[in-house]
């Protein structure tokens, strides 16, 4: 894949089992590809069904290691603890986990109603908490593991229009922080990526227009739109043998606008 040409490889990510939610599309979908470029057993969890069974076929055409499609409606924990025992069952272990998944859907201080408080806070915080219990006991009996949660810039930065959205986007770090310091004395390290505007199809469907290109591009240093293999390649050093010492950390992926 283009993504993996000239950049590093890890070999301590070979065949090492990897959970990776919402990894059907977007940044998710470059991660997955990033670890089976890696020749790691990936276990994909989403409930775009079509989405990815396309990425599925495109990395067994590119001679990637393949990764496992499980349908898993995250904000179901009942359905995401059974789903993490199943990878279990067939891999025997998890060494790494990426909290991916999320919902940036905008929504004004007026829309918010309790309901959808609770449906938003379920689709991009509490998932990660449950998904992170439910593979740490692997974790600590292999005495490893990498936990990797995706925030973002968005809770830093001025952000409209997306309150509860930058409200779970700042738990997860303050989560992610208490999790290290708990699993450290364990050899499982917790970090975290905050990505910055990132030029998915989602993004680029809904919301890139030239104008909000030109807002990104005056407010990051680099003047580059960033794409969802750049944080995919930060996941992946994270993942590996190669960040032993590194826990406890949040990094930023922004092209300088934090």
């Amino acid at each position: 894949m283009e993504q993996t040409r000239g950049f590093a490889t890890y070999p301590s990510l070979r065949n090492r089992v990897i959970i990776v939610t919402g990894g059907a599309s977007g940044i998710g979908e470059a991660i997955v590809e990033a670890f089976a470029m890696q020749n790691a057993q990936v276990a994909l969890l989403d409930i775009q069904d079509e989405a990815a069974e396309q990425l599925t076929k495109r990395l067994t055409s590119d001679g990637a290691t393949v990764p496992v499609y499980y349908r898993c409606d995250l904000t179901d924990i009942a359905q995401l603890q059974h789903t993490v025992q199943n990878i279990l069952l067939r891999f025997h272990t998890v060494d790494v986990l990426v909290n991916n998944a999320g919902n940036d859907t905008r929504h004004t201080i007026a829309e918010v109603t309790s309901v959808y408080w609770d449906q938003a806070i379920a689709v991009n915080l509490k998932h990660q908490f449950f998904m992170a219990q439910a593979v740490i006991p692997s974790m600590q009996k292999a005495h490893r593991g990498s936990i990797i949660n995706m925030s973002s810039i968005g809770w830093v930065i001025p952000s409209t229009n997306q309150v509860v959205y930058v409200t779970s986007k700042a738990a997860i770090v303050g989560m992610t922080r208490t999790l290290a310091h708990e699993l450290g004395a364990d050899n499982v390290r917790v970090n975290c990526i905050m990505p910055g505007a990132i030029l998915t199809e989602r993004q680029q469907r809904l919301w890139v227009t030239e104008a909000y290109k030109a807002e990104i591009l005056a407010n990051q240093a680099l003047k580059k739109m960033i794409r969802p293999e750049e944080v995919a390649r930060l996941a992946l050093f994270l993942a590996s043998d190669d960040s032993s010492a590194i826990t406890n950390q949040s990094y930023v992926v922004d092209a300088g606008w934090v």
